[in-house]
């Protein structure tokens, strides 16, 4: 399965990155998919059947047909259980909190039901867009229902801002004393505001982008060493980079590219 991917109005682009759509049928899904931390909290509706969460080998819960997932800092395993059909609204790190009365960090690596995140209005949004016949009235709807909560409260801290885009433009080979000694920024100072804004520490988010760049590569590229891929990527040598590996996607590199692997890692491929 493969996502289709849309991109938001002018008017919310500074806060949502991207929707996107995946679609399936039980026999053409993986047995378990392993949603990878990408920095990015995301708004999910299942307008198929539903998934179940994997905390542990033994736990097993149901997941709300919609619901908000927290900022992610480990790999977050789920079941389909029957046709995927699935919509979801991708927001910039910091694109989420104009939208929010919930402190940021308390949903991190959780899955949060729309009528927690938004009351009444979530239960109603949440069934307009299941019952909804098309991407489009989906992202119409959400379009609107965002707008309509965007106040005041949507500016966003400029230094945050420009602090995320190099971390991105960076692919993660990212130095906190670095920037901080260069822009003049209090580093203690950036990391409350980040932990408010997104969730996440500065280091943590690079960690997380410096990890996805190096799926990709893995994806896209002729890797001929994995040495060489954890050197070019700044991790310090190969231990570090499969310390770092299964710490975001629970798996060794060389798990990853096994045959017999029966799940399906979610992760930002663009």
């Amino acid at each position: 399965m493969k996502p289709t991917i849309y991109m938001p109005s002018s008017e919310l682009s500074a806060f949502v990155m991207c929707y996107w759509t995946l679609e399936g049928e039980k026999n053409s899904t993986p047995q378990k998919n392993t949603i990878v931390p990408d920095g990015t909290m995301k708004l999910i509706f299942h307008y198929r059947d539903t998934y179940i969460h994997h905390p542990s080998e033994a736990e097993r819960l149901v997941l709300p047909k919609c619901f908000l997932i927290g900022q992610l800092t480990k790999p977050y395993v789920v079941e389909p259980q029957g046709r995927t059909g699935t919509f979801v609204v991708r927001f910039h790190p910091n694109g989420f909190l104009p939208f929010t009365t919930i402190p940021i960090k308390e949903m991190e690596n959780t899955a949060v039901p729309l009528e927690v995140v938004f009351g009444k209005r979530g239960v109603i949004l949440g069934e307009q867009v299941l019952n909804a016949n098309s991407t489009t009235e989906r992202i119409q709807l959400l379009e609107t229902f965002l707008l309509s909560e965007l106040t005041a409260k949507g500016r966003i801290d400029s230094i945050v801002k420009s602090t995320v885009e190099t971390i991105f433009n960076a692919n993660g080979k990212f130095s906190v004393n670095e920037f901080s000694e260069n822009n003049n920024i209090n580093r203690r100072q950036l990391a409350r505001k980040f932990s408010l804004t997104i969730g996440l520490s500065p280091k943590q988010l690079a960690k997380t982008i410096r990890l996805q760049s190096t799926l990709k590569a893995l994806l896209n590229e002729e890797v001929s060493s994995l040495t060489d891929l954890a050197y070019e990527n700044d991790y310090f040598d190969q231990a570090h980079f499969i310390k770092e590996f299964k710490e975001f996607t629970g798996l060794t590199p060389k798990e990853f590219f096994g045959n017999d692997l029966k799940m399906s890692l979610i992760f930002d491929k663009k």
